[in-house]
């Protein structure tokens, strides 16, 4: 039988390599006892940065409520930084380290349903980044005036990079204050809001203090220190006025000036698609940083270069990557999934990124009309690779996560939305995922049936097939003596998503299963719904 491909595709088996992973990757990446009988309430990181010396040191006061009683206490912090003492109510306490983790050994009794806290004194050289924010640290940067331009970027490689923290992403600090000591010419834009400026005359610094009122994860933390001027906005939004703040070197403030003004367009198309935004106590800010950019909480950091696409490219080259800011708009539509939403295992990076990746197609949907937002998505299939699950191993600290968590998740979810057929029922799923999930971490699992059960749909084959196979499905068929004949292959035993398909210029919706179906039907032509996101296979 000679077969004739239509969609580009690789009809084989996949092998997966076995990884490697230390006992660091546990210590990181699984919930260990020393962890499960604590549960965080409050940081207060209180750090002196040193420019000159590329240096930094100072404490975080970590407060949690005992779940359990214990009296051995993990913390991470990552060298070459090191801890200098731990204390609690005055009291210098033992702690013992096992590579990055750091067991703090309690002398007081520890009673379940009470609070405590602890205070860990740190100091050293952090880790630099490399290449920002992918291999991430601290960047000691100079703008284009030869002032310090200094920045934390830390997603995957952990907030322990910098700070001393419960470094696993289960367990969101309620609130935070964050305060940062810097040379007095400088500036510290930090999460949430700017509470107040102490200035210390005599060692020419000044510390900014900056409060969080919403739950956060630990990478999105972070510090930005320049030469910045500000200036502020106030959104109507649908929990009423959010206050917005710009910060842009002072070299910068034109061009940046024209750029922000992205930001309203991106919370009109947001709030429409997936409900308010999640952090209205803390207000939005976009400010300027020496990288790309990062998806930090209520401070999103930007460095696109005032341009639209991607670093001036567009990602799907279909032409409506130009359309917007790609950074602005990207690692914005993270406040709602990774920031407001956030998993509680790397292995569920989709959930991040999957997301935010089909956010830029719904920004152009809203703004442009549908077919913009599909035509983007659709174009981005170039990029996709499906040669590993998008999710990958748990307890681990799982980074080698393929790119497709990105580019095939967008079309995963513009496939389910094609199912749905239903856009008014598909924009009240992704707002009502907002309000369920609210503030929380989850499991990949968890959002999966919340989502199969929302839309009263069996989506387990669905999902296990997009998530955990590195397939993709191929749509199989041929006419034969009046009928049509059809099935899935390189798909999981259980796959059977159904179909859109035109036959001779009628429209229709099969149900493919793993077996030969056949169906009366006279003709040669048969086309699919392009978003689907599957290959096609005629054979004859």
């Amino acid at each position: 039988m000679r077969r004739t491909l239509i969609f580009a595709l690789l009809l084989s088996s996949f092998t997966t390599l076995a990884q490697d992973f230390s006992r660091q990757d546990s210590l990181r990446g699984s919930i260990t006892p020393e962890r499960a009988w604590w549960n965080l309430t409050y940081y207060h990181l209180d750090i002196e940065v040193l420019p000159e010396q590329k240096a930094i040191r100072g404490t975080n006061t970590i407060q949690y409520k005992v779940i359990v009683s214990s009296d051995e206490l993990q913390v991470d912090l990552q060298a070459p930084l090191r801890i200098t003492k731990v204390t609690q109510n005055g009291r210098e306490l033992d702690f013992r380290s096992d590579g990055n983790a750091h067991f703090v050994r309690l002398w007081e009794k520890q009673m379940p349903g009470e609070i405590y806290e602890i205070i860990v004194h740190y100091q050293g050289k952090p880790k630099e980044a490399v290449r920002a924010p992918w291999d991430g640290g601290f960047s000691w940067k100079k703008d284009s005036n030869g002032a310090d331009f200094i920045a934390t970027s830390c997603q995957g490689l952990g907030a322990s990079v910098w700070w001393p923290n419960k470094d696993h992403m289960y367990d969101e600090v309620d609130s935070m204050d964050i305060s940062v000591e810097v040379p007095e010419h400088l500036t510290n834009v930090s999460n949430g809001r700017l509470v107040r400026t102490d200035h210390h005359k005599e060692k020419k610094t000044k510390t900014y203090h900056w409060a969080v009122k919403n739950p956060i994860n630990n990478y999105g933390v972070n510090l930005n220190i320049g030469d910045y001027v500000s200036w502020k906005d106030t959104y109507k939004g649908e929990k009423g006025d959010l206050d917005v703040t710009y910060w842009a070197l002072k070299v910068d403030r034109k061009k940046a000036r024209k750029t922000y003004k992205e930001v309203p367009r991106m919370l009109a198309a947001f709030e429409h698609w997936f409900g308010p935004y999640p952090f209205y106590e803390d207000g939005y800010q976009l400010v300027q940083a020496p990288y790309l950019g990062m998806e930090h909480q209520s401070s999103i950091t930007y460095g696109n270069g005032f341009q639209n696409g991607y670093l001036g490219r567009d990602l799907s080259t279909t032409g409506w990557g130009m359309k917007f800011d790609f950074i602005i708009v990207h690692e914005s539509g993270h406040e709602w999934f990774a920031n407001n939403i956030t998993h509680k295992d790397h292995a569920d990076m989709w959930i991040h990124e999957s997301f935010t990746n089909y956010s830029e197609s719904l920004f152009l949907d809203y703004h442009f009309g549908k077919e913009a937002g599909q035509e983007y998505v659709r174009g981005t299939r170039t990029e996709i690779g499906n040669k590993k699950p998008m999710i990958g191993p748990y307890e681990v600290n799982y980074g080698d996560y393929p790119i497709d968590v990105y580019y095939k998740g967008g079309n995963m979810l513009n496939t389910l939305r094609t199912i749905i057929n239903d856009d008014e029922q598909w924009r009240q799923l992704l707002r009502s995922l907002g309000k369920e999930f609210y503030h929380k971490t989850v499991w990949s699992a968890d959002f999966e049936a919340y989502i199969s059960k929302t839309l009263d749909l069996k989506l387990a084959p669905f999902f296990n097939q997009y998530l955990r196979d590195p397939r993709l499905p191929v749509f199989e068929y041929f006419f034969k003596d009046g009928n049509l004949h059809h099935r899935w292959v390189n798909t999981i035993d259980t796959f059977d998503m159904p179909l859109d398909i035109t036959v001779n210029g009628n429209k229709m919706r099969i149900s493919p299963t793993g077996r030969w179906q056949r169906s009366a039907m006279i003709g040669e032509s048969l086309s699919v719904d392009p978003n689907y996101y599957i290959g096609i296979l005629k054979s004859r």
